[in-house]
């Protein structure tokens, strides 16, 4: 295996409980791909995902793999509200967790009469395009005419009337004009997409299933830091007999008799396999084999993703009481935000949508005179960032951190360069999670390759980049190394 990023580990676990020898080479010297922690005078910090989405994934794997319960082993907390947004207009709301009427009474409260039901009747419709896209989307290894999920708009939209014709929203920009009709709505709505990198404006509509998924199964934190995840799930690979080579880079995929059987690193040390499972970036897959890995017509222009420029804050004082766990400051110039994803050699540099995460985890603080918080926005990949970029986020940052500056003892950029040299993707890239319709453009290639024996696993393979669906991708490999082409997918 290559690679012990959370989508290898979870393939790894599932594969040496079916009675397969699994090995993993790592060319850092650590697990956990980009679900890292930063430590430095007693505040500690996850560098990746900061939230867990659809914990089930992780607790069907321990089940799978050793009969016992996620929380026998981590502390999962509910986080409640799941998220306070900042709007332009000076409005903000407080977002309950996995309620639909909390969330109706919440935003009619904050925003007006009218507004909440608009967005539950939203949520209704999107529950419809989750039905109908979960398994192919994310149970089933991806179907060999995946063209059906590429041409197929999933999201019920409703019929809207336009230059004297019937259209429905194909984009997540036209869901937000035609059905949501209020700005802030569009802030709540785009900013899931945003956060992935995905422009509204060019997106599916089917995108409608990250709120729903999020409303549907909640937010939740791990005490002491989603790392804490990764190192239960490593754990469990070890107790499973699981070898781990640490400071091992792959540097070539060895192909015989037509079929992966193998690889060699970069000490010239070769390891022979029956099969290779590569949790790396595509264009490092390609280069590793040196010959193409998917079949005729089976090239998407997917694999999408953005990067994260991430500032970590040591902060002297307390949390305040009542202080929500995440904070969304929406951009004041959203359609500037928009352009400068799409297009970053615009000048200057606009003000981004800016996330607040602030754990009141005594884990990650020294004591209980301080807070450690998190702050990250979304940017292109590619993009330089510098202290001019750090210091927009932590002006936007200090409208939901009471006295920000203040309190500020010390703060550590952590830019794309720093997730490319943990992870290995281009430009640092952060991949988002599939999506049907968009002609498969937001489709990821398959897990299964067109050299027999090599697989793929992992955020930059089917069903695309998140916690849940790294964890989904292992899942699928696993199956189709133990049962072959025709796998599909758990009942």
């Amino acid at each position: 295996m290559i690679g012990a990023g959370t989508g290898a580990l979870a393939a790894a676990a599932r594969l040496a409980v079916a009675g397969h020898r699994v090995t993993v080479y790592e060319r850092t010297d650590t697990y956990g791909g980009a679900v890292r922690r930063f430590e430095r005078d007693g505040f500690a910090f996850d560098t990746g995902p900061g939230l867990l989405p659809l914990p089930a994934v992780w607790r069907d794997l321990f089940l799978k793999t050793g009969k016992e319960p996620l929380e026998d082993l981590v502390e999962l907390v509910q986080v409640d509200p799941s998220s306070r947004h900042l709007f332009t207009d000076g409005t903000q709301v407080a977002v309950p967790n996995a309620s639909r009427a909390g969330v109706v009474s919440a935003l009619d409260e904050a925003l007006g009469a009218g507004v909440g039901q608009r967005w539950g009747d939203f949520l209704v419709r999107a529950r419809e395009a989750w039905d109908r896209t979960r398994r192919p989307l994310l149970e089933e290894p991806l179907w060999p005419n995946w063209q059906v999920l590429a041409e197929r708009e999933p999201y019920p939209a409703v019929p809207h009337k336009r230059l004297l014709r019937t259209r429905r929203a194909a984009t997540l920009a036209e869901v937000a004009d035609w059905e949501l009709r209020d700005d802030r709505l569009t802030a709540l709505l785009t900013g899931h997409a945003l956060a992935h990198g995905l422009d509204p404006r060019t997106t599916p509509a089917s995108a409608a299933v990250l709120p729903y998924l999020e409303h549907a199964f909640g937010t939740w934190y791990v005490r002491g830091g989603i790392r804490e995840l990764a190192r239960a799930v490593y754990e469990r690979c070890v107790r499973r007999r699981v070898e781990f080579v640490f400071g091992a880079e792959v540097t070539e995929i060895i192909v015989k008799d037509g079929r992966a059987a193998g690889v060699e690193l970069a000490d010239g040390t070769v390891a022979d396999a029956d099969h290779v499972v590569a949790d790396v970036d595509p264009a490092l897959l390609g280069r590793l084999t040196d010959r193409p890995l998917d079949g005729t017509g089976d090239v998407r222009p997917g694999a999408r993703g953005a990067a994260r420029l991430t500032l970590l804050l040591a902060l002297r004082g307390a949390r305040e009481a009542g202080a929500a766990h995440r904070t969304v400051v929406h951009a004041p110039d959203p359609e500037a935000e928009l352009d400068f994803l799409a297009n970053p050699g615009g000048d200057p540099f606009p003000v981004p949508t800016v996330t607040v995460l602030r754990p009141d985890d005594p884990a990650l603080r020294p004591d209980d005179a301080h807070e450690s918080a998190v702050v990250w926005a979304t940017l292109p990949a590619g993009l330089d960032t510098d202290a001019g970029h750090a210091e927009v986020l932590l002006d936007a940052a200090a409208k939901a951190v009471p006295a920000l500056r203040d309190r500020l003892l010390w703060h550590e950029i952590r830019t794309p360069d720093h997730n490319s040299a943990e992870t290995g993707a281009r430009h640092g890239a952060v991949p988002a999670p599939s999506l049907a319709s968009g002609e498969g453009g937001f489709l990821h290639p398959a897990n299964s390759t067109r050299l027999p024996g090599l697989y793929r696993v992992g955020g930059w393979s089917h069903p695309g980049g998140g916690l849940p669906h790294a964890g989904m991708s292992g899942a699928m490999v696993a199956g189709l190394v133990v049962e072959g082409p025709e796998f599909r997918g758990s009942t």
